[in-house]
């Protein structure tokens, strides 16, 4: 309990510094003191902030469904906008002496000559308490201001634009992408079966069932043989996003769609989403495994967030009595099992979990705590496919992440 404590003042405080700086440079560098227009920053400088706060405990606090909605749309997006403009005005630092010492350069050039039939009295030399000392400060705080609004509007533009189009890229719905997987073990007659991977679909107070229903429109357009949701499909109650998960029950693949949880599943109420997926025609996975009949093993582990609540991953239940001369597919929403998996056998581990970092350069965040951040990469014999995932947690934006679907197509080596 102290560390958590500790852990939150020294974050409150870094948020508290960061927007400070932020309100330096865009509120308080380009207004003038007791105007209007630096009130009305400043108290947007301070309601942002709550607002975030808010769309961040809402949910765990139980706060009504709408208030999530309401809170949600400005506070996870301000977040955004946060990242990218101390990024851009941290570049600006930079700028800003480059800008003063043109500016300056600009305002000590020699007038434009004077035709020699016009006589201009010559200027006497500033004296001190003089209108042109008085002029002279007006000039250089006039430079000043010109240097702070165009580095904090540059600062401004760049982080909306890069938020703006990171919010289209999540609203638009995830591409499909397609992998192909060599597995040593596939019998001939499964060459070129396709499992259509989807995961972070992140159903929440943000995303909602037209998010849902753009997924299962890619995915049945695909014409999959096998569907696998490998975990964070919400976050929020079945009574708040039931209605929402709803357009999964039109997924369509000939053997099946098949889930496992995720860690937010249990941030949610794992078991009651488990029964609620069961009911839309998805069958969970909890430590388990089926026989596919194209001739491999599909297997599924909990989460390992459900530890917490004894339903952690159980590798020994899902696998260990299976016949290791068929191949062994296993769904695991996070990629740190892999070496889980690699002890059992597992030709080839399918899952989400870091959304490719979602916001760069949280992808190098994401590197220290995953395996594999996105993509194909082995381990020893087994292979470990991530996806960024369809949707996104928090903010609903992608900068250099982009959510997708992927097909991933089996390829024996037999064909």
């Amino acid at each position: 309990m102290v560390v958590f404590l500790l852990v939150l003042v020294v974050v409150l405080a870094l948020l508290g510094a960061v927007h400070w700086y932020v309100w330096r440079r865009l509120v308080r560098d380009v207004t003038a003191a007791g105007s209007p227009a630096r009130r009305l920053g400043t108290a947007v400088a301070v309601a942002l902030p709550l607002l975030s706060l808010a769309a961040l405990v809402s949910s765990r606090a139980g706060a009504p469904f709408w208030l999530q909605q309401t809170v949600a749309w400005p506070g996870f997006l301000w977040l955004a906008v946060l990242l990218y403009l101390v990024l851009a005005l941290v570049v600006g630092e930079a700028v800003r002496p480059v800008l003063r010492a043109w500016a300056e350069r600009r305002a000590a050039a020699p007038p434009e000559p004077v035709p020699a039939a016009v006589t201009v009295p010559a200027a006497e030399p500033p004296v001190a308490g003089s209108a042109a000392v008085t002029e002279s400060r007006e000039a250089g705080l006039s430079r000043r201001l010109f240097v702070s609004r165009v580095v904090g509007g540059s600062a401004a533009a760049v982080a909306v634009g890069t938020v703006g189009y990171g919010t289209y890229g999540v609203l638009r719905g995830p591409r499909v992408k397609r992998v192909t997987v060599p597995l040593a073990k596939i019998p001939r007659a499964a060459h070129g079966y396709r499992i259509a991977v989807v995961s972070d679909i992140h159903l929440g107070p943000i995303l909602g069932r037209a998010h849902t229903q753009r997924i299962v429109d890619a995915i049945n357009a695909a014409q999959p043989d096998l569907i696998a949701v490998v975990g964070d499909l919400v976050d929020g109650t079945v009574e708040n996003l039931g209605p929402a998960a709803e357009p999964l029950a039109r997924l369509r693949a000939r053997h099946g769609s098949f889930f496992v949880t995720g860690n937010h599943e249990y941030f949610s109420g794992a078991d009651a989403w488990v029964d609620h997926v069961r009911e839309l025609g998805l069958r969970p996975l909890r430590n388990a495994r089926v026989e596919i009949p194209a001739g491999f093993d599909l297997a599924g582990v909990d989460d390992v967030a459900g530890e917490n609540e004894g339903r952690g991953p159980d590798f020994a239940r899902a696998l260990g009595d299976r016949d290791r001369a068929r191949a062994a597919v296993l769904l695991a929403h996070q990629p740190i099992v892999v070496h889980d998996a690699v002890r059992h056998g597992v030709d080839l581990q399918l899952s989400g979990h870091t959304h490719g970092g979602q916001l760069w350069p949280g992808n190098h965040l994401a590197e220290l705590a995953n395996p594999t951040v996105a993509g194909l990469e082995r381990y020893g014999d087994t292979q470990l496919y991530v996806s960024r995932g369809a949707g996104a947690w928090g903010p609903p934006v992608r900068v250099g992440a982009p959510s997708d679907i992927t097909i991933v197509e089996l390829a024996s080596k037999q064909a």
